[in-house]
């Protein structure tokens, strides 16, 4: 593991720590053809019930514009994926597909911010009626590093259906999450229904 992702599991393992998750996270390594390793930690889950699944490898390099003649190995945006899930409900194949999300900088040169959907035409987890996610802020504050390296930031990841992935295209993500409001959607619940934006 290269020191900036020590440096992420270290800033992590501590936001989680003050948030009273003291036991180590679980870890699952995925590995793709070309591309360095994504792990994936579970922390929690917690008293309330509620697990966050974050990536780790993402941020191991700044995103590029695909666009770009040449790419800075030390300057550019970096991050990492977080999706926050409540109940008990297992989800056999989440940390794979977690690993594809993070690895879409590297493999087609995505630069993720928020806002962005990520949509990978297929469930997210064994049976979910998840096929992307939207990209938004989470609450594990930014991990500044050395200069002249930019800081990591920590990205939530919003499982959505193939509905509102078509909703967000049309009218983009605030509408999509005004919506969420308006219906009083959970989206950490792994079993909650689309909402149904008007």
């Amino acid at each position: 593991m290269s020191a900036p992702l020590d440096a992420v599991r270290d800033h992590v393992r501590g936001h989680f720590s003050r948030a009273g998750i003291d036991a180590e996270p679980d870890t699952a390594s995925v590995t793709f053809l070309g591309v360095e390793r994504m792990d994936v930690m579970r922390f929690g889950p917690d008293a309330d019930g509620v697990a966050r699944y974050v990536s780790l490898g993402c941020s191991r390099h700044p995103m590029t514009d695909p666009a770009s003649i040449a790419a800075d190995p030390l300057r550019g945006p970096r991050a990492e994926i977080v999706m926050t899930l409540r109940g008990s409900a297992t989800t056999p194949g989440l940390a794979r597909s977690l690993a594809v999300i993070a690895a879409t900088p590297a493999v087609e040169g995505v630069v993720l911010v928020p806002d962005a959907l990520v949509d990978l035409s297929a469930p997210l987890w064994e049976a979910a009626a998840f096929t992307a996610v939207l990209l938004g802020g989470s609450d594990i504050p930014d991990l500044t590093l050395p200069a002249p390296r930019e800081a990591v930031r920590f990205l939530s990841a919003v499982p959505i259906t193939p509905t509102e992935a078509a909703w967000v295209r049309l009218k983009g993500a605030e509408a999509m999450r005004q919506a969420w409001v308006d219906d009083g959607v959970d989206v950490s619940d792994p079993n909650r229904r689309a909402a149904r934006p008007q």
